[in-house]
């Protein structure tokens, strides 16, 4: 399911690096909740364990559900004026508020 999401080589070079910073045998999580002024938000956090439903790919773990709303986007980090971010283009979002952060379905 994961071979499914793209990640580009400056996300992978950022989330090495955010790692690197951590304890040893930590992931990068990404996961989608519910929030955000259009009803989903993605969220980036480190997480140190897995859960049964996760998904995992090298050092990222999706949980299945997440990884589901996923399908077909591609994961970048971008460094703009404004500040640096990971930036999700997901082709099954209708919707995005101004801040990229929040999107429906």
């Amino acid at each position: 399911m994961i071979k499914e999401i793209k990640f580009t080589d400056n996300a992978i070079k950022q989330i090495n690096y955010l790692l690197s910073k951590k304890e040893k045998g930590s992931f990068f999580r990404i996961a989608i909740k519910g929030g955000g002024c259009s009803g989903f938000q993605y969220n980036f956090s480190v997480d140190t364990g897995k859960e049964n439903d996760d998904i995992q790919y090298n050092n990222i773990l999706i949980d299945k559900t997440s990884a589901d709303l996923l399908k077909g986007s591609e994961v970048d980090f971008v460094k703009e004026l404004i500040g640096e971010q990971f930036r999700i283009s997901n082709p099954q979002s209708k919707s995005s508020c101004g801040c990229g952060v929040s999107f429906s379905l």
